[in-house]
């Protein structure tokens, strides 16, 4: 028999998940399925992230609103998403998100496991 469907309304989104400095991210589908969790991550204005990366976890980035950025590649690499764009972002990938806006940013973030893993650094390649 297939498992149920199950529902997360926005009221019940939590921030007891992996945190990253400069971030807010809100649990969503965190440990109900053997395979994925999604969270939504929000990015004050003019704010960015930690270094960090999900360890072995890939990671799908979709771009609600707002304009931000990831940097990669040891922070030579900056690719910015807007409204509609989507990133990956792979396994163990070191990166940083950044908002160098005046507005917040708003992505929804699905990753490839029960529980989403947030591994900080204290700077590119300290991993």
């Amino acid at each position: 028999m297939a498992a149920p469907v199950q529902v997360t309304k926005a009221s019940e989104l939590h921030t007891n998940t992996g945190q990253t400095e400069g971030m807010v991210r809100q649990g969503a589908i965190i440990d109900k399925s053997d395979s994925i969790s999604a969270s939504v991550m929000i990015a004050k204005p003019r704010s960015s992230s930690a270094i960090h990366h999900h360890g072995p976890q890939d990671t799908v980035v979709y771009c609600v609103r707002g304009r931000g950025a990831v940097v990669s590649e040891g922070g030579k690499k900056k690719q910015v998403l807007e409204k509609g764009d989507f990133a990956l972002i792979p396994a163990h990938a070191e990166h940083q998100e950044i908002n160098d806006e005046d507005e917040e940013v708003e992505w929804i973030i699905t990753r490839s496991g029960r529980v989403p893993v947030v591994e900080n650094l204290e700077g590119w390649g300290t991993s």
